[in-house]
């Protein structure tokens, strides 16, 4: 077996690469690329390991993680909630069927037209600093009406992931910190308009280490304790941060994994405390990064100080490999059972020398028009490309039992100019 073949998932067959069973090179032949294809099946089965792993607890899914309003629909119908950090995730989560009282609006930098959104909608609130705690509060009050808050706590711990996605850091933008949590809680008690009944942390973001969720909970428990006589708790949420194996020699917790390790702590001082508080967790990539992959068309191979494959996907498709020196699988998708021939770099048609998606890969034999798929692109994907240097968004494929459905049409030459005006004195 391959070491990217999933069983019931990605798989070979008469030398071509296969999702859901479906054939990726006819794929690419019937709808073009660039193409993203995600898994149905694939995303209800990584949504269904959190369940069995935290089957008393809140699934609040990270939906910056993919904004595809179908992606969300299916797991809304698994019974996920939202984990939202601007206004227009709380708009596409309602879209999706997430009732409003499963929604949690995270974002660290609010402005006062969100809180209003967000009050007017009816989900709860993590507030992230003072200042926001009092515009929503005066928000709430002018518009008559309560909402419940948590306060994301800043819990210095390190995780070791990637610096841009170490969240829960004392030098970190999010949060307040814990030793101002408790003055914090208390200010809200008095304030209109406001009902702290949550306690919310996220320490950050492809985290391949058990320990730094379990310091998280300890600590987070610690300050539940402190509050618990003044404060009735719903809710303590521990954010998500769950990573998976993008090289597949790399072991990865599974959402088991993370259960065991933060479950029997949080039950222990809940106990202890005499409090039965839900527990709301944030898993976004767990959930969608290997339901999906990217196909790419190979315009050139260029030999030269290496061999360049010239592909038609950029980083205003997928940017994590120029954002964070991410690495994503690469497999040849119709020699996909091919031996190593040659090492190559994938690039991209961008105007950036860091437009590269691959760096020095042994792969088969590549020519013009073989089709490039780079696998578990299912997050932070289409959900952070762009139109840069003048490129239409690709489409997006759903397959599901033999079928695939167009869940995101190919943007034309139209949309590069949507919501652009040209002012009369230049007609």
């Amino acid at each position: 077996m391959k070491n990217f073949e999933i069983p019931g998932h990605l798989e070979v067959k008469n030398g071509h690469l296969h999702i859901g069973g479906m054939d990726t090179v006819e794929l690419a032949r019937e709808y073009g690329t660039p193409l993203y294809i995600t898994s149905e099946d694939r995303l209800r089965d990584n949504f269904g390991r959190f369940k069995k792993a935290f089957p008393d607890a809140h699934i609040y899914f990270a939906a910056k993680s993919n904004n595809n309003i179908v992606v969300q629909r299916i797991l809304a119908r698994e019974g996920a909630g939202a984990d939202a950090f601007s206004d227009g995730e709380i708009y596409l989560a309602r879209l999706a069927g997430i009732p409003p009282e499963k929604i949690l609006f995270t974002g660290n930098s609010k402005t006062d037209a969100e809180l209003e959104y967000a009050v007017n909608s009816g989900v709860m609130v993590s507030v992230d600093s003072h200042d926001e705690l009092i515009s929503l509060s005066g928000i709430a009050s002018r518009l008559g009406k309560e909402v419940k808050i948590a306060f994301r706590v800043n819990p210095d711990v390190s995780a070791d992931a990637h610096p841009k996605l170490a969240t829960g850091l004392k030098t970190s933008k999010f949060g307040i910190p814990s030793q101002e949590i408790v003055s914090t809680y208390k200010k809200a008690k008095e304030l209109p308009g406001v009902n702290p009944v949550g306690i919310h942390c996220h320490i950050g973001s492809q985290i391949l280490e058990i320990s730094p969720f379990a310091e998280a909970m300890s600590k987070m428990m610690d300050l539940v304790e402190a509050i618990s006589g003044f404060i009735d708790l719903e809710f303590v949420d521990i954010g998500g941060g769950l990573g998976i194996p993008y090289q597949k020699d790399v072991r990865a917790p599974t959402p088991q994994d993370w259960a065991d390790a933060v479950l029997p702590i949080f039950r222990e001082r809940c106990a202890k405390l005499g409090i039965n508080p839900e527990l709301h967790i944030e898993p976004g990539r767990y959930i969608t990064a290997d339901t999906t992959i990217l196909l790419a068309h190979v315009n050139t191979v260029k030999k030269a100080y290496k061999n360049f494959v010239g592909t038609d996907v950029g980083f205003n498709l997928l940017i994590r490999p120029a954002m964070y020196d991410s690495y994503h699988e690469v497999v040849v998708a119709n020699k996909a059972d091919g031996t190593a021939a040659d090492t190559y770099t994938v690039v991209g048609p961008i105007c950036e020398t860091g437009d590269i998606l691959a760096k020095d890969r042994k792969l088969p034999e590549i020519k013009k028009d073989d089709i490039i798929a780079l696998l578990d692109a299912g997050a932070y994907g289409f959900c952070m490309s762009s139109q840069y240097v003048g490129r239409p968004r690709c489409a997006e494929v759903l397959v599901h039992e033999g079928k695939a459905d167009l869940i995101r049409k190919r943007e034309t030459y139209d949309d590069l100019l949507q919501n652009q005006i040209i002012p009369g004195r230049l007609l």
